[in-house]
Protein backbone atom coordinates (compact mmCIF):
# COMPACT_ATOMS: atom_id res chain seq x y z
CA UNK A 1 0.00 0.00 0.00
CA UNK A 2 0.71 3.54 -0.66
CA UNK A 3 2.56 5.84 2.05
CA UNK A 4 2.08 9.38 2.25
CA UNK A 5 5.52 9.64 3.66
CA UNK A 6 6.85 8.57 -0.19
CA UNK A 7 6.58 11.63 -1.33
CA UNK A 8 8.97 13.70 1.38
CA UNK A 9 11.04 10.51 0.83
CA UNK A 10 11.25 11.53 -3.05
CA UNK A 11 11.81 15.12 -2.26
CA UNK A 12 14.90 14.26 -0.52
CA UNK A 13 16.16 12.12 -3.21
CA UNK A 14 16.38 15.34 -5.59
CA UNK A 15 17.27 17.53 -2.72
CA UNK A 16 20.41 19.27 -3.56
CA UNK A 17 20.87 19.92 -0.33
CA UNK A 18 20.62 16.18 0.55
CA UNK A 19 22.05 14.72 3.69
CA UNK A 20 21.58 11.07 5.09
CA UNK A 21 17.85 10.27 5.74
CA UNK A 22 17.10 9.16 9.77
CA UNK A 23 13.47 7.53 9.51
CA UNK A 24 12.32 6.77 12.96
CA UNK A 25 8.82 5.21 14.50
CA UNK A 26 7.70 2.42 16.15
CA UNK A 27 8.23 -1.38 14.99
CA UNK A 28 5.49 -2.57 12.52
CA UNK A 29 4.32 0.80 10.80
CA UNK A 30 6.09 0.24 7.76
CA UNK A 31 9.90 1.49 7.67
CA UNK A 32 11.58 -0.66 5.94
CA UNK A 33 8.49 -1.75 3.29
CA UNK A 34 7.99 1.74 2.44
CA UNK A 35 11.93 2.86 2.40
CA UNK A 36 12.43 -0.77 0.34
CA UNK A 37 9.81 -0.07 -2.34
CA UNK A 38 11.13 3.89 -2.76
CA UNK A 39 14.55 2.04 -3.37
CA UNK A 40 12.68 -0.04 -6.30
CA UNK A 41 11.40 2.17 -8.20
CA UNK A 42 13.06 5.52 -7.80
CA UNK A 43 16.84 3.99 -8.21
CA UNK A 44 18.44 1.12 -9.71
CA UNK A 45 18.83 -0.87 -7.13
CA UNK A 46 19.37 -1.08 -3.19
CA UNK A 47 21.86 -2.36 -1.14
CA UNK A 48 20.43 -3.27 2.24
CA UNK A 49 21.85 -4.02 5.78
CA UNK A 50 20.18 -4.86 8.62
CA UNK A 51 22.59 -4.52 11.89
CA UNK A 52 19.93 -6.52 14.23
CA UNK A 53 19.32 -9.25 11.64
CA UNK A 54 23.38 -9.39 11.26
CA UNK A 55 25.22 -7.71 14.64
CA UNK A 56 28.54 -8.75 12.41
CA UNK A 57 28.21 -5.38 10.15
CA UNK A 58 29.07 -3.12 13.56
CA UNK A 59 32.53 -4.71 13.15
CA UNK A 60 32.81 -2.29 10.04
CA UNK A 61 32.97 0.44 11.54
CA UNK A 62 34.80 0.18 14.49
CA UNK A 63 38.22 0.74 12.99
CA UNK A 64 37.55 4.22 11.98
CA UNK A 65 34.14 6.09 10.86
CA UNK A 66 35.83 7.08 7.62
CA UNK A 67 32.84 6.79 4.92
CA UNK A 68 34.81 5.47 1.50
CA UNK A 69 36.55 2.88 3.40
CA UNK A 70 32.85 1.92 4.87
CA UNK A 71 31.72 2.32 1.50
CA UNK A 72 33.91 -0.57 0.37
CA UNK A 73 33.85 -2.89 3.49
CA UNK A 74 29.67 -2.74 2.76
CA UNK A 75 30.25 -3.28 -0.97
CA UNK A 76 32.32 -6.85 -0.34
CA UNK A 77 29.86 -8.11 2.63
CA UNK A 78 26.76 -6.76 0.55
CA UNK A 79 28.25 -8.09 -3.12
CA UNK A 80 27.17 -4.86 -4.33
CA UNK A 81 28.78 -2.04 -5.91
CA UNK A 82 27.92 0.95 -4.41
CA UNK A 83 27.62 3.51 -7.51
CA UNK A 84 26.10 6.57 -5.71
CA UNK A 85 23.86 7.83 -8.12
CA UNK A 86 22.13 4.74 -8.92
CA UNK A 87 21.79 2.92 -5.54
CA UNK A 88 20.20 3.40 -1.96
CA UNK A 89 22.38 2.37 0.56
CA UNK A 90 19.49 0.91 3.93
CA UNK A 91 20.95 0.70 7.27
CA UNK A 92 18.08 -0.92 8.76
CA UNK A 93 17.64 -0.82 12.82
CA UNK A 94 20.78 1.23 13.01
CA UNK A 95 20.20 1.58 16.76
CA UNK A 96 22.29 -1.38 17.03
CA UNK A 97 25.32 -0.05 16.70
CA UNK A 98 26.37 3.36 17.70
CA UNK A 99 29.07 3.25 15.70
CA UNK A 100 27.32 2.86 12.51
CA UNK A 101 24.73 5.57 13.83
CA UNK A 102 27.96 8.29 14.55
CA UNK A 103 29.34 7.33 10.92
CA UNK A 104 26.20 9.33 9.49
CA UNK A 105 27.60 12.58 10.08
CA UNK A 106 30.53 11.53 7.76
CA UNK A 107 28.66 10.29 5.06
CA UNK A 108 27.27 14.08 5.12
CA UNK A 109 30.62 15.57 5.17
CA UNK A 110 32.71 13.64 3.18
CA UNK A 111 30.66 11.43 1.23
CA UNK A 112 27.77 13.74 0.15
CA UNK A 113 27.42 12.39 -2.99
CA UNK A 114 25.49 8.61 -1.32
CA UNK A 115 21.92 8.17 -0.48
CA UNK A 116 21.52 7.19 2.38
CA UNK A 117 18.74 5.77 4.59
CA UNK A 118 18.88 4.47 8.33
CA UNK A 119 15.90 3.34 10.10
CA UNK A 120 15.26 2.38 13.80
CA UNK A 121 12.38 1.44 16.05
CA UNK A 122 14.45 3.03 19.23
CA UNK A 123 16.39 5.52 17.42
CA UNK A 124 14.53 8.15 20.18
CA UNK A 125 16.04 6.27 23.51
CA UNK A 126 19.34 5.75 21.68
CA UNK A 127 19.81 9.53 20.55
CA UNK A 128 19.40 10.32 23.68
CA UNK A 129 22.60 8.93 25.15
CA UNK A 130 25.88 10.57 25.23
CA UNK A 131 28.35 10.73 22.22
CA UNK A 132 25.39 10.80 19.37
CA UNK A 133 25.78 12.39 16.20
CA UNK A 134 24.63 15.98 15.60
CA UNK A 135 21.30 16.79 14.72
CA UNK A 136 22.35 19.27 11.98
CA UNK A 137 24.33 16.07 9.95
CA UNK A 138 21.31 14.26 9.12
CA UNK A 139 17.41 14.94 7.81
CA UNK A 140 15.14 13.16 10.37
CA UNK A 141 11.77 11.88 9.23
CA UNK A 142 9.24 10.14 11.55
CA UNK A 143 6.83 7.55 10.49
CA UNK A 144 3.45 6.46 11.83
CA UNK A 145 0.75 3.74 11.57
CA UNK A 146 -1.22 4.33 8.64
CA UNK A 147 -4.00 8.03 9.23
CA UNK A 148 -7.05 7.49 8.25
CA UNK A 149 -6.72 9.43 4.90
CA UNK A 150 -4.20 6.77 3.93
CA UNK A 151 -6.52 3.90 5.43
CA UNK A 152 -9.29 5.76 3.01
CA UNK A 153 -6.91 5.16 0.14
CA UNK A 154 -5.52 1.76 0.46
CA UNK A 155 -9.20 0.62 0.57
CA UNK A 156 -9.78 2.45 -3.09
CA UNK A 157 -11.73 5.09 -1.41
CA UNK A 158 -9.87 7.59 -3.28
CA UNK A 159 -12.56 9.52 -4.14
CA UNK A 160 -14.13 9.73 -0.39
CA UNK A 161 -10.53 10.30 0.64
CA UNK A 162 -10.39 13.30 -1.55
CA UNK A 163 -13.71 14.80 -0.34
CA UNK A 164 -12.91 15.03 3.12
CA UNK A 165 -9.35 16.03 2.76
CA UNK A 166 -10.26 19.01 0.42
CA UNK A 167 -13.41 19.99 2.24
CA UNK A 168 -13.07 23.56 3.92
CA UNK A 169 -16.60 24.26 4.81
CA UNK A 170 -18.75 23.79 7.69
CA UNK A 171 -21.65 22.48 6.17
CA UNK A 172 -22.68 19.29 6.49
CA UNK A 173 -21.75 16.49 4.92
CA UNK A 174 -24.41 14.33 2.97
CA UNK A 175 -25.85 11.86 5.23
CA UNK A 176 -25.01 9.06 2.14
CA UNK A 177 -20.73 10.07 2.70
CA UNK A 178 -21.49 10.42 6.20
CA UNK A 179 -22.83 6.93 7.17
CA UNK A 180 -20.12 5.29 4.78
CA UNK A 181 -17.86 7.23 6.51
CA UNK A 182 -18.85 6.59 10.30
CA UNK A 183 -18.53 2.73 8.89
CA UNK A 184 -14.40 3.16 7.51
CA UNK A 185 -13.58 5.03 10.65
CA UNK A 186 -14.91 2.19 12.82
CA UNK A 187 -12.74 -0.22 11.07
CA UNK A 188 -10.11 2.05 11.00
CA UNK A 189 -10.30 2.17 15.14
CA UNK A 190 -10.07 -1.75 14.86
CA UNK A 191 -7.20 -1.86 12.85
CA UNK A 192 -5.18 0.97 15.01
CA UNK A 193 -3.93 1.86 11.18
CA UNK A 194 -1.02 -0.78 11.56
CA UNK A 195 -0.10 -1.92 8.27
CA UNK A 196 -0.36 -5.43 9.02
CA UNK A 197 -4.07 -4.89 10.48
CA UNK A 198 -5.01 -2.87 7.35
CA UNK A 199 -3.90 -5.33 4.87
CA UNK A 200 -5.37 -8.31 7.01
CA UNK A 201 -8.97 -6.56 6.96
CA UNK A 202 -8.37 -5.87 3.18
CA UNK A 203 -7.78 -9.43 2.68
CA UNK A 204 -10.39 -10.90 5.07
CA UNK A 205 -12.63 -8.45 5.53
CA UNK A 206 -12.91 -10.15 9.47
CA UNK A 207 -12.23 -7.58 12.65
CA UNK A 208 -11.67 -10.56 14.42
CA UNK A 209 -8.34 -11.80 12.42
CA UNK A 210 -7.10 -8.09 12.73
CA UNK A 211 -7.12 -8.41 16.40
CA UNK A 212 -5.08 -11.68 16.40
CA UNK A 213 -2.72 -9.49 14.00
CA UNK A 214 -2.35 -6.97 17.01
CA UNK A 215 -2.09 -9.55 19.56
CA UNK A 216 0.65 -11.05 17.43
CA UNK A 217 2.22 -7.11 17.19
Amino acid sequence: MNRDIEVALKRWKVSSRRKPLVVQGARQVGKTYTIKSIGNTAYEDIAYFNFEENPDLGSIFVQDLNPIRILSMLSLAGGVTLDPEKILIIFDEIQESNRALNSLKYFAEQAPQYHVVAAGSLLGVKLSEPGSFPVGQVTFLYMYPLSFYEFLSALNQEALRQFIEHKSDLAPIPEIFHTRLIEFLKVYYITGGMPACVQTYLHTNNGDACRKVQQDI
